[in-house]
């Protein structure tokens, strides 16, 4: 197995998606290894299960909140009552590493203890006390940690990015062009710093988010330069950005959908700025979304994250709900497996794959349906006014559709759409995991309907995009009924009002025709057309 150390609650997102887990059950059959952060806010460990393909599923996870950092602005130490709480913390993280016979352990310490005038001291009672190592990492190294979690996991070509890490005591700033990394920025604006410094509850309200605010610009002006090309989105790591995700997403009734991929307006965040910072300390531990711990340092972190915004002209967040903790556990089994990142395989359908086959899904079967649907998808673009960019969502429903198959066959859409519901897949956003989760509920069975709750949750325009995708996709189902891949190619045609889809084969595709003609009615409600279904070879004989 493997240990890990990262935000949020991984060890759901993976229970079912990879067929490695149910191999690796046991320490003697692959090595586990686990990551402790020492943070100025909270100290996490990860314990994880190295996969074969560079990745891991977490074993366990645990978190406290002893506030390292909290006196370290106005006396540049860290104060014994922290001290005394993260060395306890450490010794309880330390018993369930040596619980689950990890292996390979290492444990690092950012901003707080790297900058506290007694954080050498720190390190040596850590080591005297617990027999443990604790590297203290520099501002460029969690940086590098932080963008090595983001390229994993986010499709960053053609891309001028910007990474924000907000941490307790710092932020590290990373721009990027693609996945190559031109400036690395370190900045003393952490949230428990910026409380510390400037309070957190209702005097925020007035003249103290002002100085705030003033404080926060001078020091993005001292560490920072404006990029030379315009960038097209800030990416977020840290518990500011995955607390601000979680009050949004409640906000707009979406709070059983995982944070990581959540995107948000930075109109949305000043509006949720100016809210908060008017609330007692009382009234924000009962914002819906909102961790009670965090109530005194959201405004501060999100503080940070408008000035940002504004200092690099960016108007549009995604929240990345990994970051640095993720991106040394990741680091850790590369130099364990010999990989280097170039070797690990960034695919989409790669890892749709794995979840579809950890399903019991025939992949041939779900591989042949994804490539239809998208022909047909792409096809019907050139003749009505859809969104080209949702075949890749159709293709991601195809491959899925049949997951269900592991709870039951009867209705096993339905299942389908809970398992990939829950699934966190990475690189999609929450809305969109939400849509391919419904468009693999309606691939077979009743139309989609508004009393049906999961298609009711959706806005107009998303459930429009469920009906057109779904009827694609029982359209695409229908040509590989008899499950022999004998369709070859189709091809949309549209003559004198006419719509039809021609169907390549070498053989007459007796089944597959009967299937998909059968499948026709959602699709010609839907489209608002009639659709003929024919053989290229009785077209060509007809010609």
């Amino acid at each position: 197995m493997i240990v890990k150390l990262f935000l949020g609650s991984a060890h759901k997102d993976v229970t079912i998606i990879m067929p490695e887990q149910q191999t690796y059950l046991t320490s003697d059959i692959i090595p586990r290894l686990a990551a402790i952060d020492v943070g100025s806010n909270s100290i996490r460990l990860v314990v994880a299960e190295a996969l074969a393909d560079g990745r891991y599923r977490v074993l366990d996870e645990e978190r406290e909140t002893p506030r390292l950092g909290r006196s370290l602005a106005s006396t540049g130490k860290l104060d014994d009552a922290s001290i005394a709480d993260s060395l306890a913390a450490l010794r309880r993280f330390l018993s369930i590493v040596q619980g689950l016979s990890v292996e390979n352990l290492r444990a690092i310490a950012t901003c707080a203890v790297r900058e506290a005038t007694n954080g050498a001291e720190f390190c040596k009672l850590v080591k005297e006390q617990l027999n443990l190592t604790l590297e203290v990492i520099s501002s460029q190294k969690e940086a590098h940690l932080a963008f090595h979690s983001v390229r994993r996991r986010f499709d960053l070509t053609g891309k001028n990015t910007l990474l924000a890490d907000i941490g307790g005591g710092s932020t590290e700033l990373v721009l990027a062009s693609g996945e190559l990394i031109e400036a690395i920025y370190g900045t003393k604006l952490g949230a428990v710093r910026l409380n510390e410094k400037f309070g957190g509850g209702q005097a925020l309200a007035g003249d103290d988010f002002k100085r705030m605010v003033r404080w926060v610009n001078r020091e993005l002006r001292r560490t920072t330069e404006k990029p030379s090309a315009p960038l097209h989105l800030l990416i977020g790591s840290g518990g500011t950005f995955t607390s601000l995700a979680g009050m949004v997403m409640a906000a707009r009734g979406q709070s059983r959908l995982p944070v990581g991929g959540c995107q948000i307006p930075r109109a949305e965040l000043r509006h949720l700025i100016d809210r908060l910072r008017k609330m007692s300390l009382k009234q924000r531990r009962e914002v819906p979304g909102l961790n009670p711990d965090r109530a005194d340092i959201i405004v501060p972190g999100m503080t940070v994250v408008d000035c940002v915004m504004r200092r690099f002209k960016l108007n549009l967040l995604q929240v990345h709900s990994f970051g640095v903790r993720d991106g040394l556990l990741l680091s850790m089994i590369e130099e364990m497996q010999g990989r280097t990142r170039q070797d690990i395989p960034a695919n989409d359908n790669a890892q749709l794959e794995r979840f579809a086959s950890a399903c019991g899904v025939e992949l041939a079967h779900a591989q042949q349906v994804a490539r239809l649907a998208g022909e047909i998808y792409a096809g019907l673009c050139e003749h009505f006014e859809i969104d080209s960019e949702d075949r890749r969502l159709l293709e991601s429903a195809a491959r899925l559709q049949d997951v269900g198959y592991l709870i039951n066959y009867d209705g096993h859409h339905k299942h389908s759409y809970h398992l990939i519901l829950h699934s966190h897949l990475e690189g999609f956003r929450p809305e969109e995991i939400e849509i391919i989760a419904n468009v693999a509920r309606y691939h077979r069975g009743a139309l989609p309907k508004r009393k049906h709750e999961n298609f009711r949750r959706l806005c107009d325009e998303d459930q429009q995009r469920v009906l057109r995708m779904a009827a694609v996709l029982r359209l695409a189902g229908g040509l590989d009924r008899s499950h022999n891949q004998t369709v070859e190619k189709v091809e949309v045609r549209m003559a004198d009002d006419l719509l039809e889809l021609i169907v390549e084969a070498k053989e007459y595709p007796e089944t597959d025709l009967w299937a998909a003609r059968r499948r026709l009615g959602m699709f010609e409600k839907v489209y608002d057309s009639e659709l003929a279904i024919e053989w290229a070879g009785q077209v060509t004989a007809k010609v």
